[in-house]
């Protein structure tokens, strides 16, 4: 089983590394909106030489963002099959009943693909190069504003913080199970759709019975030590805003100047 990524930290000192969290938080949020303005290769490409770009100046090994991508190739090869067969249009190529395979449904097909591994790349991108806590602090700043109309934003960021601290920790936790299931001779992923819907059960009670005493742990700490919410807390660490996120968000501006121009 691949491990998930998100989450997941990899401690370093590049360009990447050192941005404000609240600059890669907007970017990378900015950047999902951004690259559905892509409809042909030209857009495509200089999206993906920017993301390639992101990627070089983190310092991470492009290994780090294929694995992000291998949980998910089932979900973007079903949605790029039913670009493939359901779109019209084009040139036909071969048509049976409902499906019908044309030039525009390949083309799409190819687009829809590239989407994905874009958008995942500069997720993995934001949780490998910072913490949780950043994310969290970061999230927070961002939807500050929002108090003002009673939006418990505090709570929001901490919700999040934990979630994401708690990915990795369960997906490794459900490694453990499922080879533990195997030892006992469970096979998964083998038979039809019953036996296979039969055999996740015994993964997902243990891991639903450690998930819940995990969150009471949790709960009973921060009872411990007082936690009665984010008023009159200070942060241990400050947010500085550098000219290294000017310069990322110029770079962006540029990007979709060039991507409403090359558009067709």
């Amino acid at each position: 089983m691949d491990k998930m990524l998100l989450g997941r930290y990899i401690n370093g000192d590049s360009l990447i590394h050192r941005m404000d969290s609240r600059g890669k938080l907007f970017l990378s949020f900015y950047f999902i909106v951004i690259v559905f303005l892509c409809n042909n290769w030209e857009t495509y490409v200089l999206m993906t030489a920017m993301v390639m770009l992101f990627v070089k100046l983190s310092d991470i090994s492009l290994g780090f963002f294929i694995k992000g991508v291998r949980p998910l190739i089932w979900l973007i090869l079903f949605t790029v099959l039913l670009q493939i067969f359901f779109s019209s249009g084009g040139h036909v190529y071969w048509h049976w009943g409902p499906f019908t395979v044309t030039d525009s449904g390949m083309i799409n097909g190819v687009f829809v693909f590239c989407r994905f591994v874009l958008i995942i790349f500069m997720s993995t991108l934001l949780t490998l190069t910072t913490t949780p806590i950043e994310i969290s602090d970061g999230l927070e700043l961002l939807l500050k504003p929002l108090t003002k109309i009673k939006v418990p934003v505090y709570e929001i960021a901490l919700m999040l913080s934990i979630a994401l601290r708690f990915v990795p920790t369960l997906m490794d936790e459900t490694t453990k199970i499922m080879n533990a299931q195997r030892a006992r001779g469970v096979n998964f992923g083998e038979g039809n759709l019953i036996k296979q819907i039969k055999s996740v059960i015994p993964l997902l009670i243990p891991l639903f019975v450690s998930s819940f005493n995990r969150a009471e742990d949790l709960a009973t700490a921060m009872e411990a030590r007082g936690y009665h919410g984010g008023e009159g807390r200070t942060k241990y660490r400050k947010q500085e805003w550098k000219r290294n996120d000017t310069i990322a968000v110029i770079l962006f501006v540029v990007l979709t100047i060039a991507l409403v121009v090359l558009r067709k």
